[in-house]
């Protein structure tokens, strides 16, 4: 699972890809019952999307940049944007909707 963080976002943000982001923590339960669904759309979308998770422990300012005040929050971004987000925890097809209209 690709881990985006404060030193590397700039850098993927700029290959001009759609981004999704999973922004978690640890301790936070939801966050670990969506994990597994963020990983099968990071593999089943990797040539199409960036998709990968921020631990908002360890990178603050990413969270801090996107105003992230509940987790897990998955942002949709689209020419450096955020189109779309879901907070909370959400089933597949949910998630994969989201990510489908931002391709």
């Amino acid at each position: 699972m690709l881990a985006i963080t404060d030193t590397n976002y700039e850098e993927l943000a700029a290959q001009g890809k759609p981004m999704v982001i999973d922004f978690w923590a640890t301790w936070c339960g939801p966050c670990r019952k969506i994990a597994p669904i963020i990983e099968a759309l990071a593999n089943d979308y990797a040539d199409q999307a960036i998709i990968g998770k921020v631990d908002i422990e360890e990178n603050e300012d990413l969270a801090a940049k996107f105003g992230i005040r509940n987790i897990p929050t998955v942002l949709y971004i689209k020419n450096g944007v955020i189109v779309d987000k879901q907070v909370g925890a959400a089933p597949r097809p949910t998630l994969e909707e989201k990510l489908k209209g931002i391709l």
